[in-house]
């Protein structure tokens, strides 16, 4: 048997056709051509699902599950209570699904804990069940795993680490706090930092490197650094302590098995892990416990969030 994960995303949905052993069979996507009502939204999903099952060559009755991941908050029922970039507001989405591609299990959650949730089960987690997946890009997303469970709190809003403060009266978060892990981790926040830095060295290297580009992007400062551009250097260091700072809260916090993290900014590998696994190391509490929490980059890249949809009914 096989079962359906869906990745509702501002940009594109995505849906794929999952084995038993987390295999992707095959997949169909389609814009999501924002702004839509809800309802031409899920006669696309309904579609590029249907699309997905003809592409692997199976039918609805080979499917014994079907898992959404959205922006959002999700509540128990099935109904996507709010999610502001796709105009969402209680949305019955369990019931639409049902209602457009039959009687099978659904099952719903945000879209960040999904992604978690695929790499817990089927990535760099290899099966843990205490694992945080963050993902470095336009904000910091994030997704807690522990015993096996997504955490999502007595309201189904758990897990924004992102909007954790970092530093009292620091700069203003979209969230409408100041000084947010998000403010300074995320990868708008490197751009930012890098712009700034520009501003102040005008003979920086990072201004010949974004001509180039056409753009200040978030491996301008990590590709000056590399060119031993002081300025850029100053940047790249200022950045990995602002997410090292997230991180070791975390796992202060949490101690799950294992960190990973994920988003465009992680391309830079080690250059970025070496640096905040040393942060970790001198700074988490948990000096003296034979036992460490890993750091480690996501692997499922695009396909951790229909990966972890479709798994949805083993864990809920």
């Amino acid at each position: 048997m096989y079962t359906i994960g869906i990745d509702l995303g501002g940009t594109n949905i995505v849906a794929a056709v999952v084995d038993s052993e987390y295999n992707i069979i095959a997949k169909a996507k389609t814009p999501t051509a924002m702004p839509r009502k809800p309802e031409e939204i899920f006669n696309d999903i309904a579609k590029i699902s249907k699309q997905a099952m003809m592409n692997a060559g199976v039918t609805i009755n080979d499917i014994q599950a079907i898992g959404l991941g959205t922006p959002g908050t999700v509540n128990k029922e099935g109904i996507i209570e709010y999610a502001n970039n796709l105009g969402f507001d209680h949305i019955p989405a369990k019931d639409m699904l049902i209602e457009r591609l039959g009687d099978v299990p659904v099952f719903i959650e945000n879209d960040a804990n999904c992604a978690a949730l695929g790499e817990a089960y089927a990535g760099c987690g290899h099966g843990s069940k205490n694992f945080i997946a963050v993902t470095l890009g336009t904000g910091v997303g994030s997704g807690i795993i522990l015993d096996g469970k997504i955490v999502s709190g007595v309201n189904n809003a758990g897990g924004e680490c992102g909007h954790m403060v970092i530093n009292v009266d620091g700069v203003p978060c979209t969230c409408g706090r100041r000084g947010c892990w998000e403010a300074y981790a995320s990868a708008t926040a490197l751009i930012n930092q890098t712009k700034a830095a520009m501003e102040e060295h005008p003979d920086s290297i990072m201004h010949e490197l974004a001509m180039e580009e056409g753009k200040v992007s978030g491996r301008t400062a990590f590709d000056a650094m590399r060119r031993k551009d002081a300025a850029a250097i100053q940047v790249v260091e200022d950045y990995i302590k602002y997410v090292a700072a997230g991180i070791t809260n975390l796992v202060n916090a949490l101690q799950p098995e294992i960190v990973c993290v994920g988003g465009g900014i992680c391309n830079e590998g080690e250059t970025l892990l070496r640096p905040l696994r040393r942060y970790l190391e001198s700074e988490r509490y948990s000096v003296y416990s034979e036992v460490q929490t890993k750091l480690m980059k996501a692997e499922l890249g695009n396909d951790a969030g229909v990966i972890g949809a479709a798994i949805l009914n083993t864990v809920q």
